[in-house]
């Protein structure tokens, strides 16, 4: 009886989903896959967790709970996390991967040198017998070499093997641990057996040179990470910590230097020649230029007037200048950025979760290798000292690091590349779908064309001043901030004409038509001709130049007006005068296209322009508008269900990849159903914001050039993840069976095992190297 109420009951009475907060921080001492997925599994288990992400690459883990006192849930994450064998840290020290402390990842070289000192004598008679040369030194002398490295310089794999154990699981250190002890006690107990005086063949020396090669190999593989976050830390560094705040005429008599954290919305600060912007905010006196490449790619300055807006962390030019703040900390541009390329190093890609069930059950099914390995040699009749060897070298060669971060570190350093010229990418998620886009849909105003059209022509109907409807228009659009009315209010400014704040009243727009309001009493409508027609405004002799501006490519509207005392039902409307607007395509839009094109995708242009305008534009962009590539005349409300459209596959097609770019607020609901949404940011504010929090790519620059470079990265980036997991595989596939066969010894084993993640790790910094297509 319960659950039928419950499955009736109104949809505004059920529950909602409960809100939940997000938590970040870094975790120490995870070496493998296998602890990736021991911490996750730990933190799963906690009350309220709903999931958890941990990075290996940067040491970091995200967990998603039920709102609560953040405080007493960070606790026991953390506590969660320091159960389960490793170091909670702060979010900050994590993404600082190069200074953990050397007993947990030794980022000091200081062990490996220590290593390197005490296993060089065990390895020297080793290479004098290749040349007749009998250097063996006494037992003792190898017991005493070998032990502080088995456990004072291995201890770290003691610890954590232990706390694999009482989890049930296993990691890289357990491997490590059991092989290498199983090698330090079959020495000590040769040596204990031997008579007095007999020379015994003692393996000390490839117990201490495992482990002093595990350690160089995490040397190197941590030094080598850092690598992947230098776009983060470059983002970070762009920040100035002082900022020079101008007297305020009350508290400050004299300008001041501020920390940058206290500045507050509203302050006034002075940006001298060579410093950056401290904040986001906008130029009240003064004039210069800006580099803003480290935030949007663009390498040439940008120049800066009285009003516009600069970004904080930007470098200034030659100019002195007083900026008005406008957004400080979390709400900054720069802070939005830092914040997205954080997310999506964060996440974790589809094809991640494959890897992390295979390293679930990695290390069992490498013991149980490693004992069958011991058992078939002494079946065979082997010594018992060189089966515990083979099995040992199993054991050392068989790390499931190179697993864990074939992934993660392709992912960090293809977004961190990315951004380092323009392109944000949101979520790993996201950088995974791009590669399979076959179709990218554009919007036209602002992604396509500069987004600034201008007023073209006026044509009043016989008997209406034309600067009369210019000075109409320009009080019914006052209040807007579409592009086109925009573009009245220039004109109406270009010709000296005076526009008062409240000469329209009872002004409200109509979504994808155009806007309507009283002027001096009189009821006007401003929209597109499909409007009109809706209202039943004849336009009469203006029919045919509508006609003629469109088929040159213009976005025509019309002015009209309602006779005062006509019954709503029955009002008719009365066209006044067209007014035409143009817009110009961006320079490289038709060139970006041209590339797209090349590659095989499917283009199409979405517009809510009449049909006319819209195929004259396309035309000049290389669009193909009799092949049905320009879709014209789409209401805001509909440019998602035509991306839906578009992913239908035709007859013997597979389903289409969508991308949808555009830049403004009415995209938001196209960007976020196609499969990739890719925002175009033009400034800060306005609907470039809710672009971006739609979409799963922003391009800093309004740039159409950017939309191919994020495909290509996103290509990139995946083959090099699928590169490292080949590698990654590959060599656990041969390497086992070679190491159980006796091919390989547990001191090539161990080589091969410490250069592995080295390897997966440097052919992702490979990435680095990237940049995009230029025009």
């Amino acid at each position: 009886m319960t659950s039928t109420v419950a499955s009736t009951r109104p949809a505004e009475l059920q529950a909602s989903p409960p809100p939940t907060i997000q938590i970040d921080l870094g975790i120490g001492g995870m070496t493998c896959a296998s602890c990736v997925t021991r911490v996750e599994k730990a933190l799963r288990k906690q009350a309220g967790v709903s999931d958890a992400s941990v990075n290996l690459a940067t040491e970091t883990a995200r967990v998603t709970l039920a709102a609560q006192d953040e405080a007493q849930a960070l606790a026991r994450v953390k506590r969660a996390v320091r159960d389960a064998g490793y170091e909670p840290r702060s979010r900050e020290a994590g993404d600082d991967v190069a200074e953990p402390h050397w007993h947990s990842v030794p980022s000091s070289f200081l062990p490996v040198l220590l290593g390197v000192v005490l296993s060089a004598p065990l390895v020297v008679p080793m290479v004098g017998d290749l040349f007749g040369r009998h250097w063996m030194l006494p037992a003792w002398v190898q017991f005493l070499l070998a032990t502080p490295v088995q456990f004072v310089l291995g201890a770290r794999f003691y610890r954590a093997g232990w706390h694999a154990l009482k989890a049930f699981t296993g990691n890289m250190e357990l491997l490590v641990a059991i092989g290498t002890t199983a090698g330090w006690a079959l020495s000590t107990w040769l040596w204990w057996r031997a008579e007095p005086g007999e020379m015994v063949h003692l393996y000390y020396e490839a117990s201490a040179v495992v482990i002093t090669l595990v350690l160089l190999g995490k040397w190197l593989e941590v030094r080598a990470k850092r690598q992947t976050t230098v776009a983060i830390r470059a983002l970070q560094a762009l920040r100035p910590e002082r900022a020079h705040l101008l007297p305020d005429g009350v508290r400050r008599t004299e300008l001041t230097d501020v920390p940058v954290d206290e500045l507050l919305p509203g302050d006034v600060v002075r940006v001298l020649p060579g410093e950056r912007f401290a904040a986001d905010g906008d130029v009240v006196q003064g004039r210069t230029q800006a580099d803003e490449s480290m935030l949007t790619g663009e390498a040439m300055p940008v120049s800066k007037e009285l009003g516009d807006l600069v970004t904080g962390g930007s470098l200034n030019g030659e100019g002195a200048v007083d900026v008005r703040v406008r957004a400080i900390g979390a709400q900054s541009v720069l802070a939005r950025i830092i914040g997205l390329v954080q997310d999506a190093q964060a996440t974790k890609a589809p094809v991640q979760r494959m890897v992390d069930q295979v390293a679930a059950v990695f290390v069992p099914v490498v013991l149980a290798i490693a004992l069958i390995t011991l058992v078939s040699w002494l079946w065979t009749g082997a010594p018992a000292e060189e089966a515990l060897l083979h099995a040992v070298a199993v054991l050392v060669i068989a790390c499931p690091c190179a697993l864990g971060l074939a992934t993660p570190t392709a992912i960090m350093a293809g977004t961190g590349v990315a951004a380092q010229h323009g392109i944000l990418i949101k979520d790993a998620q996201a950088l995974e779908i791009a590669h399979q886009v076959d179709t990218v849909a554009f919007d036209k105003t602002g992604t396509l064309t500069e987004g600034h059209p201008r007023l073209l022509v006026i044509e009043a109907v016989p008997g209406v001043d034309e600067l009369a409807v210019l000075h109409t228009a320009a009080a019914l659009q006052a209040q807007s901030a579409h592009p086109l009315a925009r573009a009245v209010l220039a004109a109406a400014l270009a010709r000296s004409i005076e526009v008062l704040p409240d000469a329209a009243h009872e002004v409200q727009s109509v979504s994808g038509r155009g806007s309507e309001g009283r002027v001096n009493g009189t009821l006007l409508a401003l929209g597109s001709l499909r409007w009109m027609d809706e209202l039943g405004a004849a336009l009469g002799p203006l029919d045919e130049r509508a006609r003629a501006l469109q088929a040159q490519g213009a976005t025509v509207s019309v002015l009209a007006s309602q006779a005062p005392g006509d019954a709503a039902a029955a009002a008719t409307w009365t066209p006044l005068a067209l007014l035409a607007f143009g817009d110009e395509p961006k320079a490289g839009a038709a060139q970006a296209i041209a590339d797209l094109r090349a590659q095989g995708m499917r283009l199409y242009m979405i517009s809510g322009d009449n049909r006319g305008a819209a195929l004259a534009m396309a035309a000049r962009l290389g669009l193909r508008g009799n092949d049905g590539e320009v879709i014209a005349e789409v209401l805001p409300g509909d440019k998602a269900a035509m991306v839906r459209k578009l992913k239908a596959p035709g007859a013997g097609e597979r389903l289409h990849t969508v991308a949808m770019v555009g830049d403004g607020v009415n995209d938001a609901p196209a960007l976020a159903a196609a499969d990739v949404g890719m925002a175009m940011s033009h400034t800060q504010g306005g609907g470039s914001d809710v672009a971006m929090h739609a979409a799963g790519i922003t391009l800093m620059r309004g740039d159409p050039m950017l939309v191919a470079a994020a495909l290509d990265i996103s290509r990139r980036t995946v083959s090099k993840i699928r590169q490292n997991l080949f590698w990654a595989f590959a060599y656990n596939v041969a390497g086992i069976p070679l190491a159980a066969l006796g091919y390989l010894s547990p001191v090539v084993a161990g080589a091969a095992m410490a250069l592995s993640s080295v390897s997966v790790v440097s052919n992702a910094l490979l990435l680095k190297r990237w940049k995009p297509p230029v025009r």
